[in-house]
């Protein structure tokens, strides 16, 4: 297997990780990152084995050392089903399951469109940043709504998961994880009081409806009700608000914007060209082949999302952005037992919104090269400057 040197915060990578990504792939479907010290894959087929494969997960079958200053960020952690595996796993996402359902989701399609024209009808006038006027605003409205709590929180918990997400980002240091412990204690004081709350005065909000959830008289506790809750938030507001930025991007540099007239190949191809989160790891449980390279129980694995979904084993041309593609599975949302339960809303909020946008902007236009930010392995935009007419 041959080892390569990359730093994830290298200007020139962060802009453009895919021609590392192809280096790699040259390489063989597995390599070394040797500034992760990890094995990764760019392969798609090797990301969708070990994505569906039991033997492997994302509980380490070792314990992990965690510092007394990260304390409370894993313990919201330990009862969040992205990190678990069965049969908790199985449990909570099924309790979830029964309150977060594709009615549920589907019903806020009105929502989504009547908070889209509103943000278009407040944007201002000029050239300005879509990302926090449109970008940032939509998806963090719309899970506040979904989950019952006020919108005026929706500037607090888009802080506190800025926050947390920088857990997860190459460029992480002292300040960046005190910053996220900061927020962690916040939201979790604001959703146990608010739990509290709608467990005396129930309504008609997700907060509800997982307090609600049973089966076979089991329920979510409070600490797993707070875990769920923060992860709805931080993963599917974060991944969200990367794709609509990256979206509008690669349709106003390839002036492919009419495409949106059938939204779904569209909103699919986006997904996969550039999607919001690049790496996702696992750790073997026993002794197996993947593609020829065995790994040993305790080994970890990268899987390089973005680079999988260009692979060419599954793609023709896929370093061209074509958004009358027929549609693929890709990788973006994972695969296996840990899809992302987040996905269906995150492709609503896609399809409604986009279309919208082109539709009421027209002539929606760059007015400078769009930049990504130094947040691997999450890829999305520093800033993204328009001018609407």
């Amino acid at each position: 297997m041959i080892a390569l040197h990359q730093s994830p915060t290298d200007p020139v990578f962060v802009q453009n990780p895919y021609p590392f990504y192809e280096v790699a792939r040259a390489a063989g479907p597995f390599f070394h990152w040797s500034d992760y010290n990890l094995t990764c894959t760019t392969s798609a087929a090797a990301c969708n084995a070990i994505f569906r494969d039991r033997r492997f997960g994302r509980e380490s079958p070792a314990a992990l050392h965690i510092p007394d200053h990260l304390a409370p960020f894993y313990a919201v952690e330990a009862h969040s089903m992205l990190e678990l595996e069965p049969p908790r796993h199985t449990r909570l996402r099924g309790l979830v399951l029964r309150a977060f359902t594709s009615r549920r989701i589907a019903a806020l399609a009105p929502e989504i469109t009547t908070l889209t024209h509103d943000l278009i009808d407040a944007l201002p006038i000029g050239a300005f940043d879509l990302l926090p006027h449109f970008a940032t605003k939509l998806p963090v409205i719309i899970i506040a709504r979904l989950l019952g709590v006020p919108e005026t929180m929706s500037d607090d918990l888009l802080k506190w998961s800025n926050a947390m997400v920088g857990m997860y980002m190459a460029n992480r240091d002292r300040a960046a994880e005190d910053r996220a412990i900061a927020a962690t204690n916040a939201f979790t004081a604001f959703l146990r009081g608010y739990i509290a709350e709608r467990r005396a005065l129930p309504a008609d909000d997700l907060i509800t409806h997982l307090i609600a959830a049973e089966s076979e008289g089991d329920r979510l506790t409070t600490d797993e009700l707070i875990s769920t809750c923060i992860l709805l938030l931080n993963a599917g507001h974060e991944a969200t608000v990367h794709t609509i930025g990256n979206g509008v991007k690669i349709l106003l540099e390839t002036q492919t914007q009419t495409a949106l007239a059938n939204p779904d190949p569209a909103i699919e191809e986006i997904l996969r060209y550039d999607p919001a989160l690049h790496m996702f790891t696992r750790w073997a449980y026993e002794t197996v082949e993947i593609l020829g390279h065995t790994f040993q129980r305790g080994d970890q694995i990268a899987l390089l999302l973005a680079a999988a979904n260009r692979d060419p084993a599954n793609w023709d041309a896929p370093a061209t952005f074509d958004p009358t593609r027929l549609p693929k599975p890709h990788v973006s949302f994972g695969a296996g037992l840990h899809f992302c339960v987040g996905a269906p809303l995150a492709r609503l909020e896609l399809q409604s919104a986009l279309p919208i946008l082109f539709e009421r902007l027209p002539r929606l236009r760059l007015t400078e090269a769009p930049r990504y930010a130094d947040v691997y392995h999450f890829h999305g935009l520093q800033k993204l400057m328009v001018r609407a007419g």
